[in-house]
């Protein structure tokens, strides 16, 4: 088996490995590995770790998804998702004149935040460590401090002015390598150590948001758990068994998208202009109607009904793309897009991954939405506030209209795969808004079906489909669709790509706007990786797309 060349080659281990965005995050995940923790413990350590290095991607105020193996069950689930509070009301957001969730500083579109919660049902079902040393990493640095990366150095130009925001930026935008301390973050992180949910929902976060909220929320609004347990969405496809949260997450689009593209006979050869016109179809095909169909629904396995994806696979033909108006059977209501954006949310979330010596394995994802969220800060607590409910819709009687007490669709699509077994094969998920299925069908494809090592997989060029004129989270309203294709993609691509219909526009190599940035962490079986039978050890890989990426093993 070939592999890149270092850096970008895979990591391996025996005993354990975390893959995550942020080398501190990786760094303290694994390090409680080492101290007896489980992988769960690693996740909510690595996660509390981004939330205080990497605000503009994920946080406190924001959500989180999860699927778990633990070994000799099936996966589990688990929706870290906020609901909208008791206060909203869509009819006056269109009395007021809005067709579409307004972005920024509105908190009608900050649901209650769902993270802290996640994470605690994640570390009391299957952590090992008391959970005020699995937080200990998060305190430590924000409390004590650390460098300010290239990307939150860029990314403090959107919010040092926001009220609330100077304990980040105390002195305008951060410089390069600026000493960044979070006293109240540390508070924060410190009283849910010691008092679990009530020390953040019933504490200091959760009254300055309900004063700050004027009427959004009441306080019950908080009492109530954001974390729900749930079976996991499934589907067979390249001979292992596919598992991801349901809905409101897309997750089923990474797992319609890839039954799509083998139903459709893609073939083993990346490098084939075919290939990358039969992927950017598949997940055309898989999504032509999520509009319509993603919401806070209780039976999302019936997006993956055989008979439907049949359905949509059969639009698709080898030579040509399909035209944009027989996408869908019927086509979905188009809000006008929101001012001012013009582009879809390409990132501003994060993905770690964690498998410790027993077989637990983890696959995370959270985030604020869009960048620092709504550009609100919870008061006194320095944490920024998501608004993860810019996927409601405004349209009357739409499935999706925000209304009190529900979730939005949600791009969140953390995913694992396990062999005809049982066996956990591969822990994957990644950062990207609604290209998180189109990327995460891609490297499926080239690792389970190309048999690509995780490294080959993750740094191998990506195709994404992007709508320039649509708002965030609403990719599949736009009509000038369009096929993003990466710098070091084969020469044939964008040419082969152009003859058969789509509108490519060419990005600059490793560029992650667009094309997301993932973690990986493989399974392995000695022998030919595919059984369950033999000595297992894990090979990882982290995305380029990510400046700060990093897997850690032991």
């Amino acid at each position: 088996m070939a592999y890149p060349l270092a850096p970008l080659g895979p990591h391996t281990g025996l005993r354990g490995m975390v893959s995550a965005a942020d080398h501190l995050a990786a760094t303290a995940g694994i390090g409680l590995l080492a101290r007896g923790g489980s992988a769960a413990d690693a996740a909510v350590g690595a996660a509390a770790v981004m939330a205080v290095t990497s605000p503009y991607l994920c946080g406190l105020g924001g959500d989180m998804l999860a699927v778990v193996s633990a070994p000799g069950t099936d996966p589990v689930a688990l929706l870290g998702v906020g609901r909208a509070g008791s206060g909203v009301d869509a009819a006056r957001l269109r009395a007021e004149g809005h067709s579409v969730m307004p972005v920024r500083g509105d908190f009608r579109t900050v649901p209650v935040p769902g993270a802290v919660d996640g994470w605690l049902a994640l570390h009391a079902r299957f952590g090992r460590l008391p959970l005020d040393e699995v937080l200990d990493p998060a305190v430590e640095l924000a409390e004590e401090g650390f460098v300010a990366s290239l990307m939150l150095s860029l990314a403090s130009n959107l919010v040092y002015q926001v009220p609330g925001a100077q304990e980040l930026c105390p002195d305008g935008p951060l410089a390069l390598e600026a000493h960044v301390r979070l006293p109240s973050v540390a508070r924060t992180l410190r009283a849910i150590a010691t008092n679990g949910r009530a020390g953040f929902y019933s504490g200091e976060f959760g009254r300055n948001l309900v004063e700050l909220g004027r009427g959004v929320y009441a306080q019950a609004d908080l009492e109530s758990d954001c974390a729900q347990w749930c079976t996991p969405s499934t589907l067979r496809v390249w001979d292992h068994d596919l598992w991801t949260v349901p809905a409101p997450s897309q997750g089923y689009l990474t797992l319609a998208g890839s039954w799509i593209a083998e139903r459709v006979g893609l073939g083993t050869d990346p490098a084939d202009p075919e290939w990358a016109h039969l992927v950017v179809e598949a997940a055309r095909a898989a999504g032509h109607d999520r509009p319509e169909v993603l919401y806070d629904r209780p039976d999302g396995q019936s997006l993956l009904d055989e008979e439907r994806l049949a359905h949509a696979a059969a639009r698709i033909r080898p030579d040509r793309a399909a035209p944009p108006d027989v996408t869908a059977d019927v086509a979905p209501a188009r809000p006008e897009p929101a001012a001012g954006l013009g582009r879809i949310a390409d990132g501003d979330t994060t993905h770690l991954c964690a498998v410790d010596a027993d077989g637990l394995g983890v696959s995370l994802t959270q985030s604020n939405a869009l960048d620092f969220g709504s550009h609100l800060v919870a008061g006194s607590t320095g944490v920024f506030l998501h608004n993860r409910g810019v996927g409601f819709s405004l349209v009357p009687g739409h499935p999706a209209e925000l209304a009190p007490g529900t979730r939005p669709p949600h791009t969140l699509s953390p995913m694992l795969a396990t062999r005809p077994d049982g066996s956990l094969s591969y822990l994957v998920g990644a950062m990207g808004g609604d290209a998180q299925p189109q990327v995460l069908q891609q490297v499926l494809a080239r690792m389970l079906h190309a048999g690509q090592d995780p490294a080959t997989a993750v740094t191998a060029a990506r195709v994404s489909l992007a709508a320039p004129a649509a708002g965030p989270f609403r990719l599949w309203w736009g009509d000038d669709l369009h096929v993003l294709v990466e710098g070091h993609a084969p020469p044939t691509w964008v040419d082969e790509l152009t003859n058969r219909g789509h509108r490519v526009i060419p990005i600059p190599a490793f560029e992650p706007n667009g094309v997301g940035g993932i973690q990986i962490i493989r399974v392995a079986r000695d022998g030919d990786g595919r059984s369950g039978s033999g000595a297992r050890h894990f090979v990882g890989a982290a995305d380029p797309r990510s400046p700060c990426a990093a897997t850690a093993s032991r």
